[in-house]
């Protein structure tokens, strides 16, 4: 099949000290008919429907308060609802959809779980999550993880990695659409970027913007890609290729278009981003502007890539003392830090 190719081109992939091999799509389905089925429990559409409100439920909840929060309930979810259901009676249908659901309930989880900075636990879910897609044979949800290990091996700084990932996704994914396009080519931006192929990277970013420019309606279930998102890519794209002040001027335009149901996380991880930025091209007032306006809304937030951002802060800031605002935004967010324990 196209799917075990691009499985062949992924496996022994290794991120962090977790060496990840993907499961093949018999892989998964041996192992779902392997589940003792319990005869006394039966599902239906119902039990379908009510894992995905779960799931959109628990990312709102990841979202606004980070992943530190939400990974516990959604670990809880999968374990005490999802697994059983896994193990219900039910029909062929409605056993796929319970298998994708489940595929990306571990998805999600285990997003949750590299928000924490648990990035060997992320793994590991998503590796089930790929097993739950190749059972229920649904190409979306597979190549929507695989995607995701492309986020977490970017955030951890392996431009190869990345690339290698974002680009099996999108030779993955089973449509075409600009909106699908437009998802996987940022990412594959992103990944090219990181790996230092300028050419690929900016070819990828140009599908993108292209794509975009093709759409008529939002985007699909699994995930959100706009003009905002775009910029985001541009940004960290211009980033990894030496373009500093071009990644803030991205970036800024970044939070010109967000809307406003997008992640809370993310405008506090983007923020961080932007003021080291800001400081690297010499824009102190600025950056302590902007450090000061994550710091307001850290203490709701908890989330291990956000406490990232305000010890990066800490570092930044600590050959500026000098100067009355960098030594009282660099105080300011010790003391937080401090008080997080982090």
């Amino acid at each position: 099949m196209h799917v075990d190719a691009t499985r062949r081109a992924v496996v022994g992939a290794g991120i962090a000290s977790v060496a990840l091999t993907i499961p093949a799509w018999h892989d998964g389905t041996g192992r779902a008919h392997a589940v003792q089925v319990n005869p006394h429990a039966r599902i239906g559409q119902a039990e379908v429907s009510s894992v995905n409100a779960m799931i959109d439920r628990l990312k709102v909840i990841d979202g606004e308060v980070g992943g530190q929060y939400a990974r516990p309930m959604a670990s809880a979810f999968l374990t005490n609802t999802v697994a059983p259901y896994l193990r219900a009676t039910a029909t062929e249908s409605v056993r796929k959809a319970m298998l994708t659901a489940a595929s990306m309930a571990c998805y999600f989880t285990g997003w949750m779980a590299m928000d924490e900075g648990a990035h060997g636990l992320a793994q590991r879910y998503y590796v089930k999550g790929l097993e739950l897609a190749g059972a229920a044979d649904d190409h979306m949800a597979y190549c929507h993880i695989l995607r995701g290990i492309s986020v977490q091996a970017a955030n951890l700084g392996h431009g190869a990695i990345a690339a290698r990932y974002a680009n099996a996704a999108a030779d993955t994914a089973p449509i075409s659409t600009p909106y699908m396009r437009a998802f996987m080519a940022g990412q594959q931006a992103h990944g090219h970027a990181l790996a230092g192929s300028k050419g690929s990277a900016m070819e990828c970013l140009h599908e993108t913007e292209r794509a975009l420019d093709k759409l008529t309606s939002p985007g699909g279930a699994h995930g959100g890609f706009n003009y905002s998102t775009l910029a985001y890519a541009t940004a960290q794209v211009r980033h990894e290729l030496g373009d500093t002040k071009g990644s803030v001027e991205s970036l800024h335009e970044h939070f010109k278009l967000r809307g406003p149901g997008e992640s809370h996380r993310s405008g506090l991880i983007f923020g961080g981003l932007l003021a080291e930025r800001q400081l690297a091209i010499g824009h102190l007032d600025a950056a302590c502007a902007t450090w000061n306006r994550v710091l307001d809304d850290y203490p709701a937030m908890h989330s291990g890539r956000v406490d990232d951002r305000v010890r990066s802060a800490v570092k930044c800031l600590a050959p500026h003392q000098a100067n009355n605002t960098a030594r009282h935004t660099r105080d300011r967010a010790r003391v937080l830090l401090a008080q997080r324990g982090v």
